[in-house]
């Protein structure tokens, strides 16, 4: 994609949605799938909601939507005109000026690209003078506007997502929802539409609700991110924030791939703590995790890309924040090693393995397997989780 398109009429006054205590219960024994969320989006927000399936984030999208009815809770869309919230908790799908993007695009194969996005304007008795132009300028926004005269069935798998984007966009509504709208792309288009989806959004000025399992998705498109597991909100905030300052095991692990060290927390203070390990003491620029304090168990998450190896020297010699160990594997990817690293507590109290990346290797380099190494870690990079 070259070329960057001004949004200028698309999007409407930007809307702020209060979700407040939302619950879903389909009844039965089992746990409700939505659990007394309460979120507050703000106007012009790019908002995901993420987490693995099952976890309750497409229950509350179409809760949102209106598909659904909750159990109890509310639903307020607030578009900062003078008019206050307005509650929409029991309203029907068609009034409340939603836009809706599904995984399997929901395109009508009998009708050309751009009978397919007109078909919400008809639906509302717009002028066809207005329709022309608001399709016009819906496609253009998507860079769809040279196929407008072709079928669904004649376009690739992006392209009809672009398509149903320019449908959600083109009635201007108040809410942008979009349920897992990449995932039936190959990887390399994901990555491509990524980013012109957040450019699309954040030109419109729309309010954005996007559900996904894809950690990488959520990290490089959001401005805010609510992360879902068994139907509660176990972590807000920005994508950067998530990923370095992880809540809980959870988190950490359903961001990223990361190591998980056990120790005791040995001091802790403005300035920093200090973590006992079986395999060196780690010094982290964090104060303890809220409810630790000194002598309690915590579980240190090291990130791979974290990690510095250096490789020689006498296996077992580790200095500040360095953990000694004995290079196991390592499998080169092009723009990166992963290498597989043993750390052995000295006296024989234990081993594990540990995973550290390597950026730029140059070539592929076999011949250290089995030599020992040394692993180097920043305090800002020793994140403390609870046990």
């Amino acid at each position: 994609m070259t070329g960057v398109v001004v949004v200028d009429t698309i999007g409407t006054m930007s809307t702020a949605i209060t979700i407040d205590q939302i619950v879903k219960s389909y009844g039965g024994a089992g746990a409700p799938a939505v659990d007394g969320v309460s979120l507050s989006i703000k106007p012009g927000e790019l908002f995901f909601l993420l987490g693995p399936s099952g976890c309750g984030k497409t229950t509350l999208l179409r809760m949102i939507a209106g598909f659904i009815e909750p159990t109890g809770g509310r639903v307020l869309f607030a578009t900062g005109d003078g008019q206050g919230e307005r509650d929409v908790t029991h309203l029907a799908p068609n009034l409340r000026n939603t836009g809706m993007v599904f995984q399997s695009y929901a395109l009508w194969p009998h009708m050309t690209v751009a009978k397919n996005v007109a078909f919400g304007l008809e639906v509302r008795k717009v002028a066809r003078a207005e329709i022309e132009r608001r399709v016009k300028e819906a496609l253009d926004v998507v860079q769809m506007g040279h196929l407008s005269e072709r079928k669904p069935n004649a376009l690739s798998g992006g392209q009809q997502q672009r398509v149903a984007l320019a449908r959600a966009l083109v009635v201007r509504p108040d809410v942008l929802l979009l349920d897992e709208p990449l995932s039936n792309l190959d990887a390399k288009l994901r990555v491509e539409l990524r980013g012109e989806i957040r450019r699309i959004c954040k030109a419109a000025g729309i309010t954005t609700v996007y559900v996904t399992h894809d950690q990488k998705e959520a990290l490089s498109m959001a401005d805010m991110v609510a992360i879902m597991h068994s139907g509660k909100v176990v972590q807000l905030g920005r994508p950067g924030d998530l990923y370095r300052a992880p809540a809980n095991r959870f988190v950490a692990e359903f961001l990223g791939e990361t190591n998980f060290i056990e120790g005791t927390l040995e001091n802790t203070g403005a300035g920093g703590s200090t973590i006992r390990t079986p395999f060196g003491t780690l010094t982290s620029s964090q104060g303890a995790p809220a409810g630790l304090s000194v002598g309690a168990g915590v579980l240190v998450s090291l990130r791979p890309e974290a990690l510095r190896v250096t490789r020689g020297g006498a296996a077992g010699t580790a200095g500040a924040n360095t953990l000694a160990g004995t290079l196991l594997e390592t499998t080169y990817l092009g723009e990166l090693s992963q290498l597989v690293v043993e750390l052995r507590a000295p006296g024989g109290g234990g081993a594990m393995k540990v995973k550290a990346a390597v950026l730029n290797p140059g070539v592929r380099d076999d011949g250290s397997v089995g030599l020992p190494v040394a692993l180097v870690v920043m305090p800002e990079d020793v994140v403390m989780v609870p046990r």
